[in-house]
């Protein structure tokens, strides 16, 4: 997937941050690491012992009457009239939880690559499959100034440090109206990196606030947005739509931890052999008035390393050179369908579109217009029948990768496509919304 590769390519120039959130735990303690509610309930059994307590908080059959934090908040005043920190006793917890099972994709590029993590768990499994060349950073710690070759934040705090764990709706209080070094680094990190976050649900207020100023930064700057969020579930069209649109994360569902980093150690070694040439090359192509050659773009992956490269100097799709080099690579590319045997590259085509179109929103941006012209091309060129002189396959990278595009630019092709387009399975695509 040309996820992996992006995801690949950042890893390969020590770009890439991990966000681990409960799951990630689990993944790797063999489902021992305990969820939040599951933390407070047992807070509830083992040291307050009211059933009509904990029911009052985690109802059997209905809603909690309470957000986690605020329940938190309850169990913590509970404690304090016998003499007990909540903070104290969910370290107690944590500090039980080892790394479990087995994970050797995991704990391979764990091992063995360059990158942060930032985690809102309080548990050191992180540290502990990293090795010793691993520095880990919490709230109430002094912030190391040596290097490393991984970074721990553990923004919430960790069993380290009980006492600054972020816990109770007081602790969230404090912490999103604070101006921290770790509320900071959190915005940067998404800003400087590409983020996969792993095991962790939207739910956290302050981390909504700061996955949404970096849509803004997104949207603002032209720039393909560069956070996964892994799922191990199916995630609905319409929630994916709303990770992208709000926060401009792009889902990949259906994805155990596991699977995850195999897939990315695959990717890796095409990757880092074109680290190096990649951003050489797309420098002479913007700044030079180079050219990437056809022999070049007859290969899929080139579409990939052009996008990844662009993203490593920093440079905005809007600029006019980048745009130029897009409509450049987009037209030698439909010019190699033209060519002997060349069905390969119908599917190609296909396959950068349906990536192109889940990087950017490109309406009213200068991209727009190439954009769409290919698109038609490639959809006028499919047949979801075996047709002669279409391309089947194109055909079902269009069908699978349809709901991978953005929701903007699903509704833009749409419009494009039905009021442009006389082929039926063009059509009927694109009308899916």
């Amino acid at each position: 997937m040309s996820e992996y590769f992006e995801i690949a390519y950042a890893a390969a120039a020590k770009r890439l941050c991990i966000f681990t959130g409960t799951g990630f735990s689990k993944a790797l303690s063999a489902n021992a690491a305990p969820g939040w509610q599951e933390l407070l309930e047992q807070i509830c059994d083992t040291h307050i012992g009211k059933p009509d307590f904990k029911e009052a908080l985690f109802p059997l059959n209905g809603v909690n009457a309470l957000q986690l934090d605020e329940a938190a908040q309850v169990i913590s005043i509970e404690l304090s009239k016998i003499g007990k920190d909540i903070h104290e006793e969910i370290a107690s917890l944590i500090s039980g939880v080892a790394l479990s099972g087995s994970y050797p994709e995991t704990e391979k590029f764990f091992k063995e690559r360059s990158f942060r993590v930032v985690t809102t768990n309080y548990d050191k499994l992180s540290e502990n499959l990293a090795g010793p060349d691993c520095q880990p950073l919490a709230p109430g710690r002094p912030v190391p100034r040596s290097t490393s070759r991984v970074k721990v934040y553990h923004v919430h705090g960790s069993i380290d440090v009980p006492g600054r764990m972020v816990v109770t709706a007081d602790d969230y209080f404090s912490f999103m109206h604070s101006e921290s070094y770790f509320s900071r680094k959190l915005s940067t990190v998404l800003h400087e990196n590409t983020v996969v976050i792993m095991g962790y649900s939207l739910g956290d207020t302050n981390l909504k606030s700061i996955l949404s100023d970096y849509r803004g930064f997104v949207r603002n700057h032209f720039v393909s947005n560069s956070v996964f969020l892994v799922s191990r579930r199916p995630v609905d069209q319409r929630i994916s739509d709303y990770y992208s649109n709000c926060y401009g994360i792009r889902v990949i569902p259906n994805t155990e931890v596991e699977e995850f980093f195999k897939n990315l150690n695959g990717n890796l070694p095409a990757a880092e052999k074109c680290l190096v040439d990649s951003v050489t090359n797309i420098k002479k192509v913007l700044y030079e008035k180079h050219k990437f050659t056809e022999a070049y773009l007859q290969v899929e992956s080139s579409f990939y390393e052009i996008a990844s490269s662009i993203g490593a100097v920093g440079v905005s799709l809007e600029e006019d050179v980048v745009v130029e080099t897009f409509k450049d690579v987009i037209a030698k590319k439909m010019a190699l369908t033209g060519q002997s045997q060349a069905w390969p590259q119908y599917v190609q085509l296909a396959s950068w579109l349906t990536y192109l179109g889940s990087l950017i929103d490109v309406r009213n941006t200068a991209v727009e217009k190439t954009f769409l012209e290919a698109v038609k091309f490639s959809m006028d060129s499919m047949s979801r029948s075996m047709k002669l002189g279409y391309s089947w396959h194109a055909y079902k990278v269009w069908d699978a990768r349809w709901s991978g595009i953005t929701a903007d630019n699903r509704a833009l092709i749409g419009t494009f496509i039905v009021d442009k387009s006389a082929e039926p399975d063009a059509v009927e695509i694109a009308s899916r919304g």
